[in-house]
């Protein structure tokens, strides 16, 4: 195949920071590092500074929706934008919104005619429930969703748990699981920069660390967590536990641990952006705790795993897929009771913990460089697919709104190209107009100092 040359678009991207936003810049840069081209199309964001970024970013016009959604909402439909990307030759398209960014992503192919591979990362299905309260209209929203996932050429999930969901929607036709990775190395840190990145907290080197990083919403089982600890301190165990994030329940989860008298074991640290700092973290810790039921992924558990610790999980939810219960990691009943005993069993056998941890690091990790290698070599045999043409398209009203659209488009280009000329001949013009005067300037030139030379002549 000629040389890669992905889109990828998303609608949350830096400044806009979280885990699909962290998906989308790992994969253009190992794309553009090792497989080819990438270019990042997202909404437009005042405070954005894509200098940093070793590829290209085309922003394109949106809407401030970050208190309905969290993040800017863009505007699909921009022409010109549509016509300057038409110019870059690209040769797949990987959404990973299933919202305006498909709908670009939908308009771009129908002026390029390359394939569109969707990612399915989020349970969209808990996201419209928080949004719209309505039950109509979170089952017209979830239509809408579907109905622009099925328009897509190819559907990856993050994981069979994330596929699951996505048929719960609606959704009907074929998925597979192209998991994300890790951008941790996998190993520990120096014991020193250990210490240096938990300085200030009581964790003494005899008792238990558990730790927990991620978005503080009760959604994220913390309040499982919490209810299993209150028990330990009940009982008299010793323990710390480490809350690393922030979120919009976090004053509520604060307030309900003191509720518990957890204050002397429990502590809340603020969320880490330096990556090393969070692997000491990590590497700090003696088991990590993740009882969520709502993430797709649980890319945290993968960072763990990069850094030797186990975590507790949740059976049968996304985080706990291909963890072996007491081989690579911990698996119990979504109960506050469960998760006492499994610490409290625990507690003692810190040897345990560390051998399950290793186990985890050996089996569970996935680096981000293999993650998108895998995703590459899947990019060939989607653009094979689709010039055999293997993908029968299901054309709903967004395509003749996008077939309406482009003699439009069609318009613009040529009103560009019109005017190109136009300026092209302008230029022409002035190139020959400063062409005649440099030349006239020249003859003059030369006649002066012919002058001046018959002058001093008869000067003479």
């Amino acid at each position: 195949m000629n040389e890669l040359n992905v889109c990828l678009i998303n609608d949350s991207f830096p400044p806009a920071i979280d885990g699909v936003a962290n998906a989308v810049t790992n994969y253009a840069r190992i794309i553009s590092q090792r497989h080819g081209r990438a270019t990042v199309v997202t909404p437009f964001y005042p405070d954005a500074d894509d200098t940093q970024f070793p590829f290209p970013v085309v922003r394109y016009p949106s809407v401030d929706m970050t208190k309905q959604i969290g993040y800017r909402a863009g505007i699909p439909f921009a022409p010109e934008l549509i016509m300057n990307l038409e110019q870059q030759g690209y040769s797949i398209i990987h959404s990973h919104c299933p919202v305006t960014s498909t709908v670009f992503a939908r308009e771009l192919r129908e002026r390029i005619h390359v394939p569109i591979v969707f990612t399915y990362h989020t349970k969209f299905d808990i996201d419209i429930a928080n949004a719209v309260k309505s039950r109509l209209l979170q089952e017209e929203a979830a239509r809408l969703l579907v109905q622009n996932i099925q328009a897509c050429d190819e559907v990856w999930t993050v994981s069979r748990g994330a596929g699951a969901n996505l048929e719960s929607l609606g959704y009907e036709g074929a998925w597979q699981v192209m998991p994300n990775g890790v951008d941790l190395p996998r190993g520990r840190v120096p014991q020193a920069q250990i210490a240096a990145a938990t300085a200030g907290y009581d964790l003494p080197e005899k008792v238990p660390v558990f730790l927990f990083v991620g978005r503080m919403m009760w959604y994220k089982g913390i309040r499982l967590i919490l209810d299993a600890l209150g028990q330990l301190a009940r009982a008299g165990r010793e323990f710390r536990m480490v809350f690393v994030g922030g979120g919009g329940d976090k004053e509520e989860i604060v307030s309900y641990s003191h509720s518990l008298d957890l204050d002397r074991r429990v502590f809340f640290v603020p969320p880490i952006h330096d990556r090393e700092q969070l692997r000491a973290w990590y590497c700090r810790a003696d088991l990590f705790l993740f009882p969520s039921t709502f993430d797709t992924n649980g890319l945290v558990v993968r960072e763990a795993a990069a850094c030797g610790l186990a975590s507790v999980l949740i059976s049968g939810s996304c985080a706990a897929e291909d963890v072996l219960d007491g081989v690579n990691g911990f698996c119990i009943r979504e109960s506050a009771d469960d998760m006492a005993a499994l610490l409290a069993g625990l507690l003692g056998d810190r040897e345990k913990m560390q051998q399950v941890g290793q186990n985890a690091q050996d089996q569970l990790y996935l680096s981000w460089e293999d993650a998108v290698g895998n995703a590459c070599r899947r990019y060939g045999e989607v653009t094979e697919n689709y010039a055999r043409g293997l993908y029968p398209r299901r054309r709903d009203a967004f395509d003749e709104l996008y077939s309406a659209a482009s003699p439009a488009i069609d318009g613009a280009t040529r009103r560009r190209e019109q005017r190109q000329a136009a300026y092209a001949q302008h230029l022409n013009t002035l190139t020959d107009l400063l062409t005649g005067l440099r030349n006239d300037r020249t003859r003059l030139k030369r006649k002066l100092e012919a002058r001046l030379e018959d002058l001093e002549q008869k000067r003479l």
